[in-house]
């Protein structure tokens, strides 16, 4: 592929960013639409980086106390009727099975038949048959606190969808846990929220805000959300992870009661918190460039690939074998609590080819070695997050010691960029004019690009609140919670505001 154009992707970000988005997936080999309407497969190297966050995310929640467990898809409807708002939140969303059998008709196709006596729903979040469990194995306060996760599947029936940020099914975790009192629920509610930051910008160089949501903003029956909002590229929001505060309102609806210390019956006080396979879609956005994905390593399914370099066949054993002997080395390595993992492509094949294929996949290390790098004892070494053409030859030897201490440089450079981009793109905005200006689009072709971060003041009205949303399609993505008390006037409503609200157009 020397004679490729300027990129690899097309179109580029600059030219249109949704559908780049889109390419850098196909050309990744991350996901594929499937025949079912609104829902995707997941292949291979998309699905072992949905692994890597599984294995990271779990341990941090185990080492949290948190236990996992697995309950069933399906919830009775009128689990969900228990909960007046939590069934409102999500009734348009819902997918419901009211058969339990299929036969064929007359006319050869086959029809559901066997109505159910209760229409089951797939289910779209779990707190109200988690709940149901609860309410049997929490008796006492010695059962609490209880603290739970489930891995799991969830069907939310969107009428538009794209790849990993909103499809009808997706893959996430729900941890549910339910405590004695309420200030040890607030506390595992900020606990988790912080469990998600850390993870985001440890492990997927991936900046964000934590902050409490608003009121229109809040989960379906809930006292509080917080989220974790994150800056993509073309400077839209993403939710990138959420917890929720319920309070008691689903243990009022489950029936969790216990008896305290002191023999009187008192309602649990219940939490729940959640990512999903969105985050991949957050990853993409964050990092890759026109020439496709580009990964953290301490994510990427595989931190290292080598290219044989072979012309004549007469070489092919010899530098074969070196390469095994390479990838050996640096499988010995340990990288981020796990043994460095190495490919070696060793596939039929124009050489330039594999190279910029393993580019598109964002794989963090490029390694190519031929006669006259094993003849040096070295390496031809291409890095991920620099431009393609700057590759260096590196002593094995040295590589071999080094190679953490690289793959550490490229997480923390790639996560520099995020922040600078962030930095950028987020400003103090005062005035309803500088605001509005400031989410206008520049070029009307390309509506999907705006200001960014806007931190201004709020009055709390809801009439204004929708009103933004509907000039300029910003939304309040969080109160911050580092946001320092300062009061100020909000801009749109001349009321005091006792601090700055975090504004921005979101996916």
């Amino acid at each position: 592929m020397a004679d490729k154009q300027a990129t690899a992707i097309s179109p580029t970000r600059a030219d249109d960013y949704p559908e780049w988005y889109q390419q850098v997936i196909r050309a990744a080999d991350l996901a594929e639409l499937s025949p079912v309407r609104g829902c995707m497969v997941i292949k291979p190297w998309g699905y072992s980086i949905w692994e890597n966050i599984q294995r990271v995310l779990d341990g941090r929640f185990k080492a949290t106390g948190h236990r996992n467990a697995y309950f069933p898809l399906f919830i009775p409807l009128s689990f969900l009727e228990k909960e007046a708002k939590h069934v409102a939140g999500f009734a348009k969303e819902c997918a419901v099975v009211t058969h339990h059998r299929l036969e064929l008709s007359p006319a050869g196709k086959l029809v559901p038949v066997g109505e159910l006596d209760e229409p089951l729903v797939v289910r779209p979040t779990s707190e109200t048959i988690i709940g149901a469990m609860f309410a049997k194995w929490v008796q006492s306060y010695r059962d609490l606190p209880l603290l739970i996760n489930q891995w799991a599947n969830i069907v939310r029936w969107e009428m538009r969808t794209r790849m990993f940020l909103r499809t009808t099914e997706f893959l996430w975790q729900e941890g549910h846990t339910a405590h004695a009192g309420e200030a040890e629920a607030r506390e595992e509610t900020e606990r988790m929220l912080k469990v998600y930051a850390e993870f985001a910008e440890g492990t997927m160089a991936m900046p964000v805000s934590m902050g409490e949501k608003t009121e229109s903003e809040r989960f379906p029956g809930a006292v509080a959300t917080y989220s974790i909002e994150a800056m993509m590229q073309d400077r839209k929001a993403l939710q990138a992870g959420t917890s929720h505060f319920l309070g008691q309102n689903f243990a009022r609806a489950c029936g969790i009661k216990f008896l305290d210390a002191n023999g009187q019956e008192s309602l649990a006080w219940t939490t729940s918190w959640g990512v999903s396979t969105r985050l991949i879609g957050g990853l993409i956005m964050t990092h890759s460039d026109d020439d496709g994905l580009i990964l953290p390593p301490r994510l990427a399914p595989s931190h290292v690939v080598i290219l044989p370099v072979i012309h004549k066949d007469a070489d092919r054993a010899n530098v074969l074998q070196y390469c095994d002997r390479v990838a050996a080395e640096l499988r010995a390595v340990s990288y981020d609590g796990r043994p460095l993992a190495v490919e070696v492509d060793a596939r039929e094949g124009r050489g330039g080819e594999k190279v910029w294929g393993w580019i598109k996949k964002g794989i963090p290390v490029r390694l190519e070695i031929g006669p006259r790098d094993m003849a040096a004892d070295a390496v031809f070494m291409g890095r991920r997050d620099k431009p393609h053409k700057e590759r260096r030859s590196v002593p094995r030897a040295e590589l071999v010691q080094t190679i953490g201490a690289l793959l550490d440089e490229i997480q923390e450079r790639i996560l520099a960029r995020a922040r600078a981009l962030r930095e950028t793109h987020t400003r103090r905005i005062d005035s309803r004019q500088e605001f509005y200006e400031f989410f206008t689009p520049r070029n009307a072709e390309r509506p999907e690009i705006h200001g960014g971060f806007a931190l201004s003041h709020w009055g709390g009205d809801t009439a204004a609140e929708e009103k933004l949303k509907t000039d300029l399609s910003v939304t309040i993505r969080c109160i911050p919670l580092d946001s320092p008390d300062e009061p100020g006037t909000c801009p749109f409503t001349g009321k005091p505001s006792p601090r700055r609200l975090l504004f921005a157009k979101a996916y």
